[in-house]
């Protein structure tokens, strides 16, 4: 959802990559919960950080505990910041529940890029 989120909000000017220490699928409540905000990211996959170990960053955001404590090292002076956001695909209950849950993290990492971005 992140990597969707600053795609839209950068409107272009930033290249945007995302990764995970453990990637699957996209979510299909992530996508949903995208959806409702106008955004797309049904074309987005899940990648391994492994996929970016030789790159080059200005900036990297981690978003949950375990990616900040497992991120590598990448090249270059990248400014590092970290949320420690809760895993919507965690939450136990009904859909409903499970759907509020990526609600809230996406409206979260909303506010938190859109803040980010203006700094």
């Amino acid at each position: 959802m992140a990597e969707g989120l600053l795609r839209h909000q950068a409107t272009g000017d930033l290249e945007v990559f995302s990764a995970g220490t453990a990637p699957s699928t996209v979510h299909p409540l992530a996508i949903r919960a995208m959806a409702e905000i106008g955004i797309d990211i049904a074309d987005q996959r899940s990648k391994h950080l492994d996929e970016f170990r030789d790159a080059s960053f200005d900036e990297v955001l981690t978003v949950c505990d375990s990616a900040a404590e497992s991120c590598p090292v990448f090249a270059g002076e990248a400014r590092r910041t970290h949320w420690s956001l809760p895993d919507p695909a965690a939450v136990e209950g009904d859909e409903t529940d499970q759907m509020e849950s990526f609600r809230r993290v996406r409206d979260d990492l909303d506010r938190r890029l859109r803040r980010w971005l203006l700094a």
